[in-house]
């Protein structure tokens, strides 16, 4: 499971007092226990995905706002933030890699952008960004 992973590495960076990815790590764990408690369940390694992929996507937002006001501080924490959450995802694909697999999946020039994502989300979940797989799919169906 991917709490025990996290509570063995914010021992690590306590020890090591390495504050920001003490305070990441705790940040997932918690998320990922809350999501367990309102399933009720332990969580499946693609729900545990999700949510560390969605940290991402707010760290990355942040980024974001720290460079366009010019920050460095900033900038480099969550660059930082960016490489310890990196850890958690399996390896992500690239453009070429999506699209091969997508349209490996059926995806083709002229269908519903709706039923193209519903393929491609269960294709590809955890595997690439989700802005990248929308970039992808409206390419292919356009």
């Amino acid at each position: 499971m991917m709490k025990d992973q996290m509570m063995k590495e914010i021992i690590q960076a306590m020890k090591e007092k390495n504050r920001v990815k003490k305070g990441v790590l705790q940040l997932v764990k918690s998320a990922l226990e809350l999501a367990e408690k309102e399933k009720k369940a332990p969580l499946t390694e693609e729900e545990e995905i999700r949510i560390v992929q969605r940290e991402v996507k707010q760290t990355k937002d942040s980024l974001e706002e720290a460079e366009k006001y010019g920050r460095d501080d900033l900038i480099a924490e969550a660059k930082e933030r960016l490489e310890i959450l990196a850890n958690y995802l399996p390896q992500q694909l690239s453009e070429a890699e999506v699209k091969e697999q997508l349209v490996a999946a059926g995806i083709t020039q002229g269908m519903n952008m709706g039923d193209a994502m519903k393929v491609a989300m269960a294709t590809l979940a955890g595997k690439a960004e989700n802005k990248l797989i929308s970039k992808v799919v409206k390419e292919l169906i356009a």
